[in-house]
């Protein structure tokens, strides 16, 4: 069984070919013109959609193949136990659920690294209870320079080596990496203290800057929510 996976952004559109639970080829797209030539290339017998830019109404006119639209009465293979399901970001759930399916059970801890950082846990017996949410790189400088009368706005190209910073910049530079490598430490730990059996995996953008956090229970995966997404899809075709 061949699924076209497609999840559509703010500015990209990601889109993956799943055969069964095995990725088969995976796209990113900064347009639709361009993923509309590639998905025209490509053949498939099942299609989900995630849309954050465009309403299925919209995409049924745009799309000239059959697809299932992912939204908040989606069928998922585990238990939603969130308190206020309808406010929960569905990129967050599909992504704990690329990590569950990843893993094949509970419990697991999937964190996201982009604009923001998500830690989202499905627990052993395959609940999704939530998790956190903290901001991530990028966020953290636009804040300490937008919200402050004279702190620049640092780059962060560059993970810094050094622990202890001698100027302003290399002093906030630091201490927005440290911060989150940290942070991540901290959570890390504290959720496997109660969860001990606990597997922990790590994606979004930055998610290769801190790759040196990688240890026995830690994988870092590039796109945990194209699997989420195959994994949904499957679940509801099956």
């Amino acid at each position: 069984m061949t699924n076209l996976i497609i999840d559509i952004g703010n500015t990209r559109i990601k889109t993956a070919l799943f055969e069964g639970d095995q990725l088969l080829q995976e796209e990113v797209f900064e347009g639709l013109e361009s993923a509309l030539v590639y998905w025209k290339s490509v053949s498939f017998e099942h299609c989900l959609v995630s849309s954050v830019k465009w309403s299925q109404v919209e995409l049924q006119a745009i799309l000239s193949f059959p697809f299932s639209y992912l939204n908040q009465e989606t069928k998922l293979p585990i238990t939603n136990a969130y308190r206020t399901p309808a406010s929960l970001g569905l990129d967050r759930i599909a992504g704990a659920i690329g990590a569950w399916a990843m893993r094949g059970k509970g419990p697991i801890l999937a964190i996201d690294l982009g604009t923001c950082i998500t830690f989202d846990l499905i627990d052993g017996s395959n609940s999704y209870l939530g998790g956190a949410i903290s901001p991530g790189l990028g966020m953290r400088a636009r804040a300490m320079h937008e919200l402050t009368a004279r702190l620049p706005l640092v780059d962060l190209k560059v993970k810094p080596a050094e622990l202890i910073g001698n100027n302003t910049i290399s002093c906030m530079q630091i201490g927005i990496w440290h911060g989150i490598e940290f942070e991540l430490q901290g959570q890390i730990e504290a959720y496997t203290r109660k969860f001990p059996e606990i597997e922990v995996f790590v994606s979004g953008g930055d998610a290769q800057s801190f790759d040196s956090l990688a240890k026995d229970l830690i994988f870092v995966v590039p796109n945990l929510v194209l699997y989420g997404l195959n994994s949904i899809l499957n679940h509801n075709v099956e």
